[in-house]
């Protein structure tokens, strides 16, 4: 887990971060980065989500819109209203932006593995291309990071992070994670105070990996709901006993997202390695 930043204090709900203060703290460690890195230049894959419009954002706040490559890598799933999105937010922050299909670049890979005849009824398949798909705008998005010397800003939330809801080397591929230490729902205020237009906030949140994908449908609950149990799981260290006397909420629901955070930490971690020389030597 991305340790914590902020102090919150659990109600009814997650407190609400002040905007002012939050935007302080994550302007400065994006200035951090670029003089640790010796490089100013920030690349952005620009989904259209909320997620990607606020990194968008504060990248603009920290720094020269010039130094700002953002890129909106869809596929035929890509919802569009996404697209509009992502022109929206490029226009509305006068950022460096260009489309780029991934369609054929995906197509050539499956007609080289020749999986889809074997495998065509498996779900298996579903969400192997999908990740093909997220690993395919990393790969993207490093390649122009090489060619301008940039670093790319990665765009998880806590939420999302912490239960692994991210394609391990694909957007979870990053040389940083600003709104890593961020619960989703925390930023959907965040974002009001943000200059994010409302249909953006507002929209249901999705991956567009494959057609008529949500994420509440793959979380199984909505964020405000996930975040919740989350924090009282990570921050509060409850029991289930006692997360079930302060939300309505099922024990086995409580234990499939603990396994949840368990099961994928691998995905947020360095791979490990064996200590051979520390036990060895």
């Amino acid at each position: 887990m991305i340790s914590s930043t902020f102090q919150m204090i659990f109600m009814s709900i997650l407190a609400k971060l002040d905007s002012n203060t939050v935007k302080t703290e994550l302007i400065k460690f994006i200035k951090k980065i670029a003089i640790e890195s010796n490089c100013n230049t920030m690349i952005l894959g620009l989904s259209g989500g909320i997620d990607s419009s606020i990194v968008a954002y504060l990248l603009k706040e920290a720094t020269s819109v010039e130094n700002i490559y953002t890129y909106h890598l869809y596929s035929s799933t890509t919802p569009k209203e996404d697209t509009i999105h992502a022109r929206l937010i490029a226009k509305k922050f006068n950022l460096n932006y260009k489309e780029i299909a991934i369609d054929d670049v995906l197509d050539e890979y499956l007609e080289v593995f020749d999986t889809i005849s074997t495998f065509s009824s498996n779900e298996n398949l579903k969400l192997a291309i999908g990740n093909l798909k997220a690993r395919i705008r990393m790969s993207i998005l490093y390649y122009f990071a090489n060619l301008k010397n940039g670093l790319v800003a990665g765009t998880g939330n806590r939420s999302e992070l912490s239960i692994g809801y991210m394609t391990k080397f694909g957007d979870g591929g990053c040389d940083f994670e600003l709104i890593g230490d961020i619960y989703k729902s925390q930023l959907k205020d965040l974002a009001k105070s943000w200059d994010i237009p409302n249909e953006i906030i507002n929209k249901e949140p999705r991956a567009g990996l494959w057609d008529n994908q949500t994420d509440k449908q793959e979380i199984g609950m909505t964020y405000d709901i996930l975040d919740q149990v989350m924090y009282l799981i990570e921050d509060e260290k409850l029991k289930n006993e006692d997360i079930i006397n302060k939300m309505d909420i099922s024990t086995s629901e409580i234990n499939r997202i603990r396994n949840k955070i368990k099961n994928n930490k691998h995905k947020i971690h360095v791979p490990q390695s064996p200590e051979v020389n520390k036990k060895l030597f």
